[in-house]
């Protein structure tokens, strides 16, 4: 998810969008741990994309 993608979503989008992102990293850690999945890569990308809609909305 890009900037400008970030920009584009109405609040209660964004809202919906990080919420669903956390949770998507928290399944993660847990599928990480138990060896489920090697892909760790995927993690940092998410965490990025919380980054991005955090760093918007404190912005406004």
């Amino acid at each position: 998810m890009k900037m400008q993608e970030v920009r584009g979503l109405k609040p209660e989008e964004r809202k919906k969008t990080l919420t669903a992102l956390r949770e998507q990293v928290r399944d993660l850690r847990f599928k990480i741990r138990s060896k489920e999945i090697k892909d760790s890569h995927r993690l940092k990308s998410v965490k990025k994309d919380i980054a991005r809609i955090l760093t918007f909305l404190n912005e406004q």
